[in-house]
């Protein structure tokens, strides 16, 4: 047997996805002494385990991209407005050949515990495979959306066919041909993947708990005249994209909508649809703050699905009635409500029809027996904490992450927790995450992260953490500034609403990008305000 490994690094990055890959290559060109490590097998993240058919990114391609290096930005060609994974991950692929982070990496090695050593004021973190590590400071770089959530259904494991989860799609080929499918769930994935499906299957079961707004993507190959066009002002994009409250610069109505007519509401909320994705959440200023705007939206989404659905039941089954649109993430699609058309797809709705079991050979419910081959689970995740709380983090005296957290997440600027020194999480809690551009967003929580690390080394600090004071103020902000806003009306999973029996509090924050960086970097100029420097 071979001895353990006992190196001692400045800084370990858990995880490989475009937040860790930054962390890493920023710290080096700091010349910090980093190492990854990564549970897959490859760069990537999300996009390395989500290759189900049709998993597309719903942010534009030339935004959802590095902006740190403007020869790497420059020369990487996209080939559509929306990338599909597979660019996705050859993109990621790119950049860590480029810059060299493959050599930095431990690949297939899963982190199980994180230990603070608080007289070394070390980390002491072991993975699946056995040989710890020892660093000063670690970041979490563990993905927002990583931890996959599993049906509890009775008899679910009974299944005799075969089994797939949208977030841990297998690489081998998979075929749907002439085959029962029964798809659970419709959120982002669900939506993605059924129209793939029903091309080509026998029949296809939808199991819908709950219905989710989608806009169409308006996909399409970028050619060369505008990929030109983007390269010309690639500077100002990025600078708009920065300051935009999503983390996007797509222009939003300004004037009052509901000083408009129904006709010229129509004519803009038209323009917007024609226009496609996400930020059609963004059609009007007031539209997540002002239910009334908001129900603008949502009665014009309605009646798009009752044009294009020609089931009437069906339709009325597909329309969101339980939030506002926008409070859980729009979805953006190709031809989703088009394939409920299809004679082969059927809609069962969960809230009227649940289910009762799952047998070896399909599905019950009260009203129905569905013969299925192939189930696809498409039922989200354990989103913004997850992978956090089910490794076994701990910090001063014993706490553990988990518990720490077990009343909501508490943390300061979303990127530090108080009671786990020199320990940092990207695109966690309280940061805008989810609600913005991540990969722009990634790059300034790193940078930012990497800046204070690198203080800390270079002053002699032993130990760095935020006052429980700042942490408890910035979460309350956090809550605060969501309260200004339609969001915490849906049961979503933004709140952790998905996930059975935990602590319901809303996580982003949704003050946008531009307004955290301006935050941050006032932190930074009033001398790392909220934080204890504890020197060797």
């Amino acid at each position: 047997m071979s001895a353990p490994r006992t190196e001692v690094r400045d800084l370990v990055v858990i995880g490989a996805g475009f937040a860790g890959m930054y962390a890493i290559h920023r710290a080096a060109a700091a010349g910090i002494d980093v190492q990854g490590i990564e549970a897959g097998s490859g760069v990537g993240g999300t996009w390395y385990w989500n290759k189900y058919p049709g998993a597309r990114c719903d942010v534009e391609s030339v935004d959802y991209s590095y902006s740190y290096d403007d020869a790497l930005q420059r020369e990487w060609v996209w080939t559509e407005k929306y990338a599909t994974q597979p660019e996705i991950l050859r993109y990621a692929g790119h950049v860590a050949a480029r810059f060299g982070l493959n050599d930095r990496i431990r690949f297939n090695e899963r982190v199980q515990s994180a230990i603070f050593d608080e007289e070394s004021s070390l980390w002491i973190i072991s993975t699946d495979v056995g040989d710890p590590i020892r660093a000063r400071f670690v970041i979490f770089a563990s993905g927002s959306l990583s931890i996959p959530i599993r049906p509890e259904f009775p008899g679910v494991d009974s299944f005799a066919g075969d089994v797939y989860f949208t977030a841990q799609w297998p690489d081998d080929d998979v075929s749907f041909e002439g085959k029962r499918v029964g798809v659970v769930g419709t959120g982002s994935s669900g939506i993605q993947v059924i129209p793939m499906i029903a091309q080509v299957a026998e029949a296809v079961t939808v199991f819908q708990r709950t219905a989710n707004y989608s806009i169409p993507a308006v996909n399409r190959p970028l050619g060369d005249v505008e990929q030109r066009e983007i390269r010309a002002d690639y500077a100002g994009r990025r600078a708009r994209t920065r300051v935009g409250l999503a983390g996007s610069g797509i222009p939003t109505y300004e004037g009052d909508p509901l000083r408009l007519g129904e006709n010229e509401q129509r004519e803009v909320l038209e323009e917007h649809w024609t226009q496609g994705g996400v930020y059609f959440a963004r059609t009007f200023a007031g539209q997540m703050t002002d239910l009334d705007v908001n129900r603008v939206v949502s009665e014009f989404v309605h009646s798009k699905i009752r044009e294009i659905v020609k089931d009437p039941q069906t339709a009325e089954d597909l329309i969101p009635t339980d939030h506002p649109i926008g409070s859980k993430r729009i979805c953006s699609d190709s031809g989703y409500y088009e394939t409920y058309n299809r004679g082969n797809v059927h809609l069962v709705n969960l809230r009227r029809e649940p289910i009762e079991e799952v047998t070896p050979t399909g599905v019950r419910t009260p009203a129905a027996f569905y013969d299925i081959d192939v189930m696809v689970y498409a039922t989200g995740f354990d989103a913004m904490t997850g992978a956090l709380t089910r490794i076994d983090i701990e910090g001063r005296d014993g706490l553990r992450f988990a518990d720490a957290w077990g009343d909501g997440p508490v943390t300061y600027l979303g990127m530090s927790v108080p009671g786990f020194p020199n320990l940092f999480v990207v695109n966690g809690p309280g940061s805008p995450s989810v609600l913005s551009n991540m990969i722009l967003g990634a790059e300034q929580q790193v940078e930012w992260i990497v800046d204070l690390v690198a203080t800390c080394l270079a002053g002699a600090t032993a130990q760095v953490e935020p006052r429980e004071d700042s942490a408890l103020k910035w979460t309350d902000h956090v809550d605060e500034v969501a309260h200004t806003t339609l969001y915490p009306m849906a049961n979503s999973w933004y709140m952790g609403a998905n996930v059975t029996g935990k602590k319901q509090v809303f996580m982003p924050y949704v003050g946008g990008l531009g307004e955290f960086t301006r935050i941050c970097e006032e932190v930074v100029s009033d001398h790392y305000e909220g934080f204890v420097f504890t020197s060797l």
